[in-house]
């Protein structure tokens, strides 16, 4: 980014930081309770991006519809174990939806300058 973010940009990029903190714990612990963590972070994201005007929220827009969207599927499978138990089979298709948000994340990271 070679001019100063706006503000909107700014609480994106740090509700970004925020969500790969967050991936980073779970992965290093397996505590599924971060998908709490996780959740909000979206939600903020996605209450700044969703609808904005400024370009580079707009340009950063397929890689948020991912993380968006891969979200929302390990909140349904969360929702279809039985006592919060997650099988070999569900665990797969999360780590799959977890990677796929990771490398989102670090695409935007790289399209922003932040790596």
């Amino acid at each position: 980014m070679e001019e100063e973010a706006s503000k909107e940009v700014t609480e994106f990029l740090t509700q970004l930081v925020r969500l790969n903190g967050t991936m980073q714990q779970l992965f290093a612990t397996g505590n599924v309770a971060l998908f709490t963590e996780m959740n909000d972070a979206i939600k903020k994201m996605h209450a700044v991006q969703h609808g904005s005007k400024d370009k580079v929220l707009e340009a950063l827009d397929p890689e948020c519809v991912v993380i968006y969207g891969n979200f929302d599927m390990i909140i349904k499978i969360l929702r279809t174990t039985e006592d919060g138990v997650i099988d070999a089979g569900a665990q797969k298709a999360i780590n799959k939806f977890l990677h796929n948000i990771d490398e989102a994340v670090v695409n935007i990271a790289g399209a922003v300058g932040l790596v």
